[in-house]
């Protein structure tokens, strides 16, 4: 009886885990791809810029940063606290 309770503590722990780890891997990579694009239209940007285009570009490069990060944080916090 107490093994069976021992080993499907051990299990939902496990899962816990898997699904963290799953959770951080997506989150990176979507970081990593929202990044990426944002940089890129960034540069863009500032090929083909006027002053006021770029501190557009800049201000939505640190809103869309700010916003991932935030994301990040509560989906972390929210997986680890499930």
């Amino acid at each position: 009886m107490v093994v069976m309770v021992v080993a499907a503590a051990v299990v939902v722990v496990i899962v816990k885990v898997v699904v963290v780890v799953v959770v951080v891997v997506v989150v990176v990579v979507v970081v990593v791809v929202v990044v990426v694009v944002v940089v890129l239209r960034v540069i863009v940007v500032v090929m083909n810029s006027s002053s006021r285009r770029v501190v557009v570009a800049v201000v939505v490069v640190v809103v869309v940063v700010v916003v991932v990060v935030v994301v990040v944080v509560v989906v972390v916090v929210v997986v680890v606290v499930v």
